[in-house]
This record gives structure tokens, sequence and C-alpha cells, in this order.
């Protein structure tokens, strides 16, 4: 009986000790199992895993290079900065944590909380790019834990002149992308390009070796300096008398450009209104624009050189002709041309001395429309001027199949086609240097290998006789004894036009009483070394805006003061005017 009872309860238990020992040794098997795929089939794929965990790629960033005057004075370069991020996965304290590190930079203290808490997970994230040092010595004076935040070493990009030149420098984003200008057409240059290296970390995620390896690491290629024509003292004189006029005349905007019509050098490129690089946020909307290339305006009177000049060129007219203006009011087809003074008969030079429109209507008549379209054509009109600067308008000029016998009076007025500052002085500058068109450029040296020295040569507009009398002749009277008296310079013989013209609408026509005031002169005049054109755009006060009295003395005392730092020698004395030297009443425009 006894033994009967311990087989039954031997049984049971002999049961569940071979399950055990079997499911051990399952348990083992599979063990085995997996240890031999570790070891024979996936060591290479854990191997790689490991070392990925370990190794890993960083960008080495290179440094932006400067920007520089032609005289090598810096206008934008870089500085390496510190920039803070903080680990969320690791603050345990996210209240306080964000309240001690926003009371020393500046920051939003509940903002900054409410970030580190919907990012719990991250292990990285962005609190405030390019510290300044002393919030980087109050950060490190805070003595929070090691492994919830760090520094990063990055560029700052600065501009030691301030505004000057700001919409040619354009700038950097946060990010360090050119945004607009230089920075923007010559990112690639300026910035070079990033490398890479292999690393090696610990457990912690410190580097603990970097693995120099010539066959995988990428070395980074400098950026290179990109020299600028412009002179940053003639800017300086451009952009201080643009301020003068912004205070007197009150315009909504105003542009000044300053060009060496020997090889298109623009020395100078101002806008009003402007802004600061080094704080882009507190800008304008307006302020961004270079209006030197981005204005489009109708040139009116100062257009009047090209017509005259190319129809002296094709030999239409002569210098000698002599155009009757009809007592200031002339029937052309279906409309009255009116002048502002009662003119008879007026010489060539008188003509565009006084800017008579009647007097330009009739010229445009013995030219005709297909003349005339070729006039605006060769001297760069309704085409880009190829400057090396993003955002840059074309202008307006109409195809010839467009005009009518409207257009035959309002062309030679500088009317039905519109320009940019640049494209209107780049003209001008064609008839300075003796009838060649140049393309104007800002950018003289890209690198230090390659030197943009040559001069771009279009095309030639008329020939160096035809230049030469409009320069010497009647421009250079508008100045003696016409609409430009404001602009004479003592000691310089100076030539110049005016121009005033009702201010295109957006939705076609005009705006009313509202003038587009300008003014274009060079010296000295047997050899023009400077061309100026200053711009102003709907002046408020002052009554009259004409360009002979709103423009023409910025533009003069700009090229008084240029003339001067570049020690161009003063003309002995000036000449008498060929013509009555008797300074008239105020003249049409």
């Amino acid at each position: 009986m006894e033994s009967a009872s311990c087989n039954q309860d031997c049984t049971p238990s002999l049961g569940r000790a071979r399950l055990v020992v079997t499911l051990l040794g399952l348990g083992w098997l599979v063990l085995a199992a997996r240890l031999i795929q570790i070891q024979w089939w996936q060591q290479d794929q854990f191997a790689k895993k490991a070392e990925q965990q370990r190794e890993f790629w960083e960008e080495t960033r290179v440094r932006p290079a400067d920007i520089v005057d032609r005289h090598g004075r810096l206008l934008a370069t870089t500085l390496t900065t510190r920039s803070l991020y903080v680990v969320p996965a690791r603050i345990t304290q996210p209240e306080a944590f964000a309240s001690a590190l926003a009371e020393v930079i500046g920051v939003d203290a509940e903002n900054l909380r409410d970030k580190i808490r919907s990012n719990d997970k991250r292990q990285f994230l962005w609190v405030k790019r390019r510290l300044t040092e002393s919030e980087v010595e109050a950060v490190r004076a805070l003595k929070l834990p090691a492994t919830t935040w760090g520094f990063r070493e990055e560029y700052r990009r600065e501009y030691p002149q301030g505004d000057l030149a700001a919409q040619v420098l354009g700038l950097r984003d946060i990010d360090g992308v050119g945004r607009g200008g230089i920075e923007e057409r010559f990112d690639a240059i300026l910035c070079g390009k990033h490398g890479r290296r292999q690393m090696a970390r610990d457990s912690r995620g410190h580097v603990i070796e970097i693995l120099n390896d010539e066959n995988k690491d990428v070395p980074a290629v400098p950026g290179r300096v990109v020299r600028l024509t412009l002179d940053a003292v003639i800017q300086l004189y451009a952009e201080r008398e643009l301020d003068r006029v912004m205070e007197e005349w009150q315009p909504e905007s105003c542009s000044a450009v300053v060009m060496d019509p020997r090889n298109g050098d623009v020395l100078a490129m101002a806008n009003r209104p402007t802004f600061d690089p080094n704080g882009p946020e507190k800008a304008s909307p307006e302020s961004w624009k270079n209006r030197v290339i981005a204005d489009i305006y109708e040139p009116g009177s100062t257009f009047k050189p090209m017509i005259v000049s190319y129809g002296l060129h094709e030999g239409i007219i002569q210098t000698q002709d002599t155009f009757h203006c009809e007592n200031g009011q002339y029937r052309m087809g279906r409309r009255v041309l009116h002048d502002h003074h009662r003119y008879g008969p007026l010489s060539l030079t008188d003509v565009l001395v006084k800017s008579s429109n009647i007097g330009m209507a009739k010229i445009g008549e013995q030219m005709g429309n297909e003349r005339l379209y070729d006039a605006a054509r060769i001297f760069g009109f309704g085409r880009k001027t190829g400057i090396e600067l993003p955002g840059e308008l074309p202008g307006i000029l109409r195809p010839l199949n467009e005009w009518t016998t409207y257009s035959t009076g309002s062309i030679p007025m500088g009317h039905e086609l519109a320009t940019t500052p640049l494209q209107l002085i780049t003209a001008h500058s064609a008839l300075a240097n003796g009838g060649t068109l140049i393309r104007p450029r800002i950018v003289l040296v890209e690198d230090q290998d390659s030197i943009s020295a040559v001069t771009h040569i279009e095309s030639t507009t008329v020939s160096s006789e035809t230049a030469r009398w409009v320069i010497q002749q009647p421009m250079q009277e508008v100045v003696t004894r016409g609409t430009g008296k404001k602009a004479q310079i003592p000691g310089y013989r100076v030539f110049g036009k005016t121009g005033t013209a009702q201010s295109l609408s957006p939705e076609g026509g005009y705006l009313h009483e509202k003038y587009i005031s300008s003014f274009v002169c060079g010296a000295p005049v047997e050899s023009p070394r400077l061309l100026i054109l200053v711009v102003v755009n709907q002046s408020s006060v002052g009554g009259e805006t004409f360009g002979g009295k709103v423009a023409a003395p910025a533009a003069a005392k700009i090229l008084r003061q240029s003339l001067m730092y570049l020690r161009v020698t003063p003309d002995d004395q000036p000449p008498r005017s060929a013509a009555n030297t008797k300074a008239s009443d105020a003249e049409q425009e």
C-alpha cells in the first residue's frame, strides 16, 4: 500500500521535473542558436551598427570670406560666435532650468519652458543663436548640469560700416545664406565649400578621437574675397547727400549713383530709405529695395541728349540747325504741345539748354519712329545693363510696332519709355567717354586668382566727335546758363542735364502732382572722370520740384567732394559760353 501511494505521489513530481528540464533545454538551445546567429550570420551587421554608434561624420564649416571696397576697406566680414542648445530629454526640472537660462540670455522663460516640455524626448534643441560674450559667460556661471546644455560655434556676419551700401551688399540670414545684393549673387564664391571629417565618441556621446582618413575625409575649401568697384569714401559722400535730400525735401525715396565713364566702374550706389544689415529685423519693407537697379521711371529731359546725339550721328540734324518753337504752342496731329516759355527760333544747343519740348518734338518728326527706336536701343534702354547684382529690371521700351504718331513727339521728350537710374547713367557714360556703351560693373575682383579688370564694351553708340560736341556744348551750357545752374562748381567745368517727369502709376497712367526730379552731371568737360546721377521721387515739400532745384545741388556736392577726394586737377578757368551767357529766367525741364 505504501509503495502504491509513493508511485502515485512521485509521478506528478517526476513529470514536472522533466517539463522543467525540457523547457530549460529548449531555452538553452534557443540561446545557443541565437549566439550562433550573432557570432556567425549577423556578426558583420552588429559590428557595423556598433561602429555607426561609435563613429560619426562632422561637417567642417568654412568661414565666409570678406567683401571689401576697391581699396580693400572692409565692408562685410565674419566673426566666430557661440550658439546655445539644450538636451530636453535630460532636463528633470524644466521650469527652474528655463527660468535660470531666460534671465541671463534675455528670452521668455515661459516660452522656453513650454518648448523644453513639448520636446522632452529630443536630444537637441536650439535656445538662442549667436550669443554675445557676456551672455556666454553668464550661462557658464549658472553651472547647470553639463549633460543638459552646450555651445556650438557658428559664424556671424558683421558689417563694420553699418548701413553703408546696404542694398548693394545684402546680408546673410540666421543660417548663413546670402540674401540680396553681393551676398546672394556671390554666395558660392564667398562661402567656399564645407568639408567633413570622421569622429569617434564614447557611450555618453563625448568625442574621444578624430579619425583622420585621407581617403574618406573631405577637406573644406575656403571662401574667397570679393572686391567691389565701390569707393567707401565716395559712397559716404553720396549717402550723406541723400540724407540731406530726405530731410529737406521729404520725398518718398531717392537714389544716387557715381560712375567712372571710362570703364563703367560704379564708385557709389546709394538709396534712401535704407537699413542696417547688422539689425535687419528693424528694417522697413521699403528700405530693402536697391532703387538704382529696380526703380523704373520716365527719364524726361535727361533722355534728350541721347536723341540729339543719335540724330547728329545719323546726319538727320546738324549742329548749326535752328528750330522754331512756335512761341510755346505747337499742334502735332491731334495733340497740342507746350513749352513753359514762349520760345521762337532756337539753335540745337538751346533746344537742350532751355529743354524745349517743342524743339525736341520737331527733331522727332525729322527722325521718325524707327530712328527714335534705334536711338533708344543703341543706348541700352529696354534691357538690363548686366551689372553683377540680383534684381535688376530692364526698364520699359515698347516694341516699335506699338508706337504711334503720338510716340513721335513723346519719345524725344523722354516719355513713353521707362528706365532705371543705372540704365540712364550708363547711357550718359557713353556720351562722356566718347561714344562707347560700356557694361557697368560693381565687382572688381571676384577672387584672388581671377581679376575682373577687363572693360566690357558692348557697342559704339555715336561718333566721338558727336559725343564730344553734346558734352562740351549744350550739356556744359545747361550748367553755365540753363536749367542746371545750381550744379556749378568753382574751378571745374561741369556738364549736365536736368529732368522732371510725372510719376508712373502702378495701375497705368500718371500720379496726379507726383514728380520724379533728376539731374545727371559730370566733370571735367574735356576728359570726364566722374558722372553723377541723383533721382528724387515725389518730394512732398518745397513747391516746384524741378530737377535743377531738387536734385542738382545734391549731385553737384557729391561731384565736388569726389573730384577733390580723387585729386582731379581743376580746370584753369571756366570758358565763356558760345551763346548768350546771360542767365535766363527759370527754364523748362
